[in-house]
């Protein structure tokens, strides 16, 4: 179980986004996340008329290291740790590691 998922909301904790909170898009297999709004770059696109796609510089999300963003608490309005933790009914769960309650509904 990661302790990061799609549709999460994230707070970047390092970096030059630093501050920023978004929801992650997408979870990529070497450890990396693309963020809403987070890490933004620009890329030059070449037009293509097959696909009906306008040439120009387009603003794009490029990805984060996971190890520098942390789940984001609504409650406390802070980035906080995740741990662990099973139920009664034998479900693996995410809470958060300052006050134990469920990352997960």
């Amino acid at each position: 179980m990661q302790r990061i998922k799609q549709g999460d909301e994230v707070i970047v904790i390092t970096g030059r986004s630093k501050g920023q909170t978004g929801k992650v898009l997408k979870v990529l297999k070497d450890g990396r996340l693309l963020v809403n709004g987070v890490n933004t770059v620009k890329k030059h696109v070449k037009p293509n008329p097959q696909l009906e796609e306008k040439g120009g510089i387009k603003t794009q999300e490029a990805p984060i290291q996971a190890s520098n963003v942390m789940l984001y608490n609504a409650a406390s309005g802070k980035g906080e740790r995740v741990g662990f933790k099973v139920t009664e009914d034998g479900r693996k769960v995410r809470v958060f590691k300052s006050n134990g309650e469920q990352v997960d509904a």
